[in-house]
């Protein structure tokens, strides 16, 4: 019988108590639903400078009041999304460990975002050129050599100009995927969609030629 009131019961009566009582607080009025926000966007700025902090050595150019500011933006977009999908919390982990995960998504995208303000994006000729050159590379062996040099020649000659802006940004230079989207306009899911087409035509020639790139060797 406990089972199966457990198995239908809805997220709200899954949950803790901590948890129930946070989305109780929450989905108030006046000032306990203040109170509430305001003790939660404490505990999500304490997340996202947590996960500031362990990025910054991979970006030594932000400063510390750019630390700072990136912080309270991530907490801010962070609690604005929770907000908006309290709904969807399915009580299967404590309502703080899940709404940890909004700040750390959202303070590693701002990292990422910042990082890239003012940097050209790596879209031209030169960013996959030097693949077709590695033949010549002492530090490839002969088989591998061929196979850049075919993919650097592939990428030129056989995916269109946005097929190649995407697959050099996204899978060779690390481009964010926000920031591409902004920087091109596009929508996520359409980069997503450009960059699957561009590495599955890319297998096929390659595999034509008598190569092959698996996923867990190249982000192709």
């Amino acid at each position: 019988m406990g089972d199966q009131r457990a198995r239908t019961a809805g997220p709200a009566e899954r949950a803790d108590p901590s948890s129930r009582r946070w989305l109780r607080r929450l989905r108030s009025a006046g000032g306990e639903r203040d109170a509430a926000i305001a003790e939660l966007h404490e505990l999500l700025l304490r997340a996202a400078r947590f996960e500031i902090r362990r990025r910054r050595t991979a970006f030594p150019q932000l400063r510390g009041e750019d630390l700072d500011a990136l912080a309270q933006q991530s907490a801010d977009d962070a609690l604005m999304a929770i907000l908006e999908k309290l709904d969807e919390f399915r009580g299967e982990s404590r309502f703080t460990t899940w709404a940890f995960k909004f700040a750390l998504y959202e303070a590693a995208a701002n990292v990422r975002r910042r990082a890239w303000r003012g940097r050209e994006l790596p879209l031209g000729p030169e960013a996959w050129t030097p693949l077709a050159d590695a033949r010549a590379g002492p530090d490839h062996g002969t088989q591998t050599a061929e196979l850049l040099a075919a993919l650097g020649e592939e990428i030129e000659r056989s995916l269109s100009a946005r097929q190649r802006q995407v697959l050099v940004a996204l899978a060779l230079e690390d481009v964010p995927i926000d920031v591409l989207a902004e920087r091109l306009g596009a929508s996520r899911g359409a980069l997503y969609k450009t960059l699957h087409d561009a590495r599955a035509k890319l297998r096929k020639r390659l595999a034509a030629r008598g190569f092959e790139l698996p996923d867990q060797r190249r982000r192709m």
